[in-house]
């Protein structure tokens, strides 16, 4: 089986992924999206991994309770942009617009959520291409291709052939936080490992990327949190 329910309130569902490295069974609750997962030798038996569940309930649900509560963006509330709280309120027209401090949003049924996310996309993805530009000339490197998406495992990438890649939610981080991974992602032109040499590049053109990191580390987990796609996000007006 792919997949496991561990009874309860609420009930648990679990994630089974057998693997012909795994020695033994092991868990992991991602602080991400909040999926849990249970890694098996590949002869393990459905009893053994049920059994293993239900004596490790209480470590699943308390990992559980201490992610990050899940956040809609809707009208009315208030999301995160370039470190500030933005008001979403009702606007005219088909996307988004920012005005000062608020977010002015067209109030049509289940589709606030998508231009949000929308205008969240457009913005980083100029943000993070003027940041690249800026540390590519900074480092004297450049880049290939830069693109955007919804990754979970890491904030950025950068490959081989030059190309990188951002997560869209940075631009709801403090701009700062948006730079610093910029600066990571283009100092890997220079080396391709997180060598000693890698981080005095970092350090060379983000002497902050310390205090940075750590709050990707501490707080990315809520960017996470914020759900957009095919949600209701009106008000009922």
């Amino acid at each position: 089986m792919d997949q496991a329910i561990l009874d309860g309130d609420p009930p648990v569902s679990v994630v089974l992924r057998r693997s012909a490295r795994a020695r033994r069974l092991s868990l992991r609750v991602s602080r991400l999206d909040g999926r849990v997962t249970l890694s098996l030798p590949p002869r393990a038996s459905e009893r053994a991994a049920m059994a293993f569940l239900r004596e490790k309930e209480s470590w699943i649900r308390d990992n559980l309770e201490q992610l990050p509560v899940g956040r809609v963006a809707s009208i009315g509330s208030t999301v995160p942009f370039l470190g500030q709280d933005v008001s979403v309120v009702v606007g005219t027209g088909r996307a988004a617009r920012l005005e000062g401090d608020r977010l002015l949003v067209p109030n049509a049924p289940n589709m606030v959520g998508p231009r949000i996310e929308a205008f969240l996309k457009l913005q980083a993805k100029t943000y993070l291409r003027a940041a690249s530009d800026k540390y590519a000339k900074a480092l004297d490197t450049d880049y290939a291709r830069l693109t955007i998406r919804d990754t979970r495992s890491r904030w950025g990438s950068c490959t081989s052939d030059g190309n990188l890649m951002y997560s869209w939610r940075l631009v709801m981080a403090p701009i700062a936080v948006l730079d610093y991974v910029a600066a990571h992602e283009v100092a890997h032109r220079l080396e391709m490992n997180h060598s000693d040499r890698f981080w005095t590049h970092v350090a060379r053109v983000c002497p902050d990327y310390a205090m940075h990191r750590d709050w990707l580390r501490t707080e990315g987990q809520v960017l996470h949190a914020w759900q957009f796609k095919g949600l209701d996000g009106s008000n009922g007006a």
